[in-house]
C-alpha cells in the first residue's frame, strides 16, 4: 500500500498543494513522498493517530486508499482498533473456499490460517461481526448528517471513531479536530469509540434482552 500511494503522490500530486504539516513544501522528492506515505499507512493501520501530512490534500485516489485502511485495523491480540487483519484474511479465504465447494460439493475443504484449520464456529462468528460493523458504520454515518456534517465528514468521522483511528476526512481531517461537533454528534462518536475499542459484541450484548434474562 505504501508503494502504491508513493507512486500516486509522485506522479499525480499537484505540486502547488501544501502537504506537510510541520514543514510545508510541495511534493517533489520520491524520498519525501515515500516517507510520508509510509508514516501515514503505519499510523492508520496501527490506529496510532499520528500524522505527518494532510492526506486529504493528496490525490483523491491516495486519499481513498488511506480511507480504506480505516477498516483494516491492527493484528489480532493487539490494542489496535478496526476489524483486524486476521478477520479480513479469514473472510477472504472463506469466500474462495465457497467457490471451490460449489465446484466440489462433496469435498471437505477447511479454511486454513498459517497451516491450521479454522473451526467453523470461528468463521460463523466473524461473518456477523463484519455485517454488524458495516451496519453500524452506515447507520452512524446517516445519523451524523442530521447534526450538520457533510457526507465526507460523516463517513470519515464514523470510520475513524469506530476504528479508533484518530484523523478522519472532510472537516475532521488530520489538521482539524472534533471540537466543532455538536453535543449529539460527540455522543455518537464517543459511543463508536467505546464499542470499537472494546469490540462490538462485548458492548452491544448489554443492549440485548438475552443478557438481562435470569435463565
Amino acid at each position: 500500500m505504501t508503494i502504491v500511494i508513493t507512486i500516486i503522490i509522485v506522479n499525480f500530486q499537484d505540486p502547488n498543494l501544501v502537504t506537510s504539516i510541520n514543514h510545508p513544501k510541495p511534493w517533489g522528492e520520491t524520498e519525501s513522498a515515500f516517507r510520508h506515505a509510509a508514516f501515514q499507512v503505519t499510523s492508520i493501520i496501527t490506529t496510532t493517530g499520528f500524522v505527518s501530512a494532510d492526506f486529504t490534500m493528496w490525490h483523491s485516489l491516495a486519499t481513498m486508499l488511506i480511507f480504506s485502511l480505516f477498516f483494516i485495523g491492527g493484528s489480532a491480540g493487539s490494542t489496535a482498533g478496526g476489524i483486524k487483519i486476521v478477520r479480513h484474511i479469514i473472510m477472504i479465504k472463506n469466500t474462495f473456499f465457497e467457490f471451490k465447494k460449489l465446484l466440489h460439493p462433496n469435498a471437505i475443504i477447511p479454511v486454513r490460517y498459517n497451516g491450521v484449520g479454522i473451526p467453523k464456529n470461528i468463521i460463523y462468528n466473524i461473518l456477523p461481526f463484519f455485517v454488524m460493523y458495516m451496519l453500524i458504520f452506515i447507520v452512524s454515518s446517516i445519523s451524523l448528517t442530521f447534526f450538520g456534517l457533510d457526507f465526507m465528514s460523516a463517513i470519515g468521522a464514523t470510520a475513524s471513531t469506530l476504528g479508533n483511528i484518530g484523523p478522519a476526512l472532510g472537516t475532521l481531517g488530520p489538521v482539524d479536530n472534533y471540537a466543532h461537533l455538536t453535543i449529539g454528534a460527540k455522543w455518537i462518536c464517543s459511543f463508536l469509540m467505546l464499542i470499537g475499542r472494546l469490540e462490538l459484541f462485548t458492548v452491544l450484548i448489554l443492549f440485548t434482552p438475552f443478557f438481562w434474562r435470569k435463565n
